[in-house]
Protein backbone atom coordinates (compact mmCIF):
# COMPACT_ATOMS: atom_id res chain seq x y z
CA UNK A 1 0.00 0.00 0.00
CA UNK A 2 1.42 3.57 -1.08
CA UNK A 3 0.78 6.70 0.83
CA UNK A 4 0.98 10.04 -0.43
CA UNK A 5 2.68 12.66 1.49
CA UNK A 6 3.82 16.15 0.74
CA UNK A 7 7.40 17.95 2.02
CA UNK A 8 8.92 20.96 2.05
CA UNK A 9 12.98 21.34 0.74
CA UNK A 10 15.21 23.98 -0.11
CA UNK A 11 15.82 25.14 -3.13
CA UNK A 12 19.18 23.82 -4.14
CA UNK A 13 17.80 20.07 -3.16
CA UNK A 14 14.45 20.49 -5.09
CA UNK A 15 16.78 21.50 -7.87
CA UNK A 16 18.94 18.86 -7.53
CA UNK A 17 15.93 16.04 -7.77
CA UNK A 18 15.18 18.10 -11.19
CA UNK A 19 17.88 17.71 -12.38
CA UNK A 20 18.10 13.63 -11.44
CA UNK A 21 15.11 13.23 -13.11
CA UNK A 22 15.71 15.12 -16.46
CA UNK A 23 18.86 12.91 -16.52
CA UNK A 24 17.26 9.85 -15.82
CA UNK A 25 13.98 10.68 -17.59
CA UNK A 26 11.89 9.84 -14.89
CA UNK A 27 9.61 11.86 -12.66
CA UNK A 28 10.37 13.87 -9.37
CA UNK A 29 7.92 11.39 -7.20
CA UNK A 30 10.54 8.32 -8.51
CA UNK A 31 13.67 10.39 -8.02
CA UNK A 32 12.62 11.33 -4.15
CA UNK A 33 11.65 7.30 -3.55
CA UNK A 34 15.38 6.25 -4.66
CA UNK A 35 17.00 9.19 -2.69
CA UNK A 36 15.09 7.45 0.31
CA UNK A 37 16.02 4.26 -0.56
CA UNK A 38 19.81 4.69 -1.13
CA UNK A 39 19.63 7.02 2.34
CA UNK A 40 18.14 4.04 4.32
CA UNK A 41 21.05 2.13 2.96
CA UNK A 42 23.67 4.61 4.13
CA UNK A 43 22.17 4.59 7.31
CA UNK A 44 22.50 0.92 8.03
CA UNK A 45 26.15 0.62 6.79
CA UNK A 46 26.83 3.61 8.71
CA UNK A 47 24.69 1.71 11.98
CA UNK A 48 26.37 -1.27 11.32
CA UNK A 49 30.06 0.28 10.88
CA UNK A 50 29.87 2.27 14.28
CA UNK A 51 28.29 -0.72 15.73
CA UNK A 52 25.37 0.66 16.70
CA UNK A 53 23.24 -1.92 14.61
CA UNK A 54 23.24 -5.40 14.73
CA UNK A 55 23.90 -7.13 10.83
CA UNK A 56 19.74 -8.03 11.32
CA UNK A 57 18.86 -4.87 12.64
CA UNK A 58 21.01 -3.21 9.45
CA UNK A 59 19.15 -4.82 6.82
CA UNK A 60 15.74 -4.25 8.90
CA UNK A 61 17.15 -0.02 8.54
CA UNK A 62 17.90 -0.66 4.44
CA UNK A 63 14.68 -2.72 4.00
CA UNK A 64 16.52 -5.80 2.34
CA UNK A 65 17.01 -9.31 3.37
CA UNK A 66 20.23 -10.20 5.69
CA UNK A 67 22.35 -11.69 2.88
CA UNK A 68 21.81 -8.72 0.74
CA UNK A 69 23.04 -6.58 3.35
CA UNK A 70 25.85 -8.39 4.07
CA UNK A 71 26.66 -8.02 0.22
CA UNK A 72 25.73 -4.24 0.58
CA UNK A 73 28.36 -4.30 3.06
CA UNK A 74 31.15 -5.95 1.88
CA UNK A 75 30.71 -3.33 -1.33
CA UNK A 76 31.06 -0.22 0.63
CA UNK A 77 34.33 -2.09 2.20
CA UNK A 78 32.71 -2.53 5.71
CA UNK A 79 34.48 -5.71 7.65
CA UNK A 80 31.98 -8.19 8.93
CA UNK A 81 32.11 -8.43 12.74
CA UNK A 82 30.66 -12.06 12.73
CA UNK A 83 32.78 -14.54 14.25
CA UNK A 84 34.20 -17.50 14.01
CA UNK A 85 31.95 -19.09 16.99
CA UNK A 86 28.65 -17.16 15.20
CA UNK A 87 28.90 -19.08 11.72
CA UNK A 88 29.68 -22.29 13.33
CA UNK A 89 26.12 -21.97 15.88
CA UNK A 90 24.47 -20.94 12.78
CA UNK A 91 25.54 -23.80 10.97
CA UNK A 92 24.69 -25.82 14.34
CA UNK A 93 21.15 -24.60 14.60
CA UNK A 94 20.67 -25.33 10.88
CA UNK A 95 22.00 -29.02 11.29
CA UNK A 96 18.95 -29.38 13.64
CA UNK A 97 16.27 -27.77 11.41
CA UNK A 98 17.25 -30.56 8.70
Amino acid sequence: MTKTMSIRMDRENFEFLNELTKEQRSDLSKAVRDMVTRGRMLLAVERYKKGEASLGRAAELAGVPVGQMMTILTEFGVESRIEDEDYLQGLAALRKAW
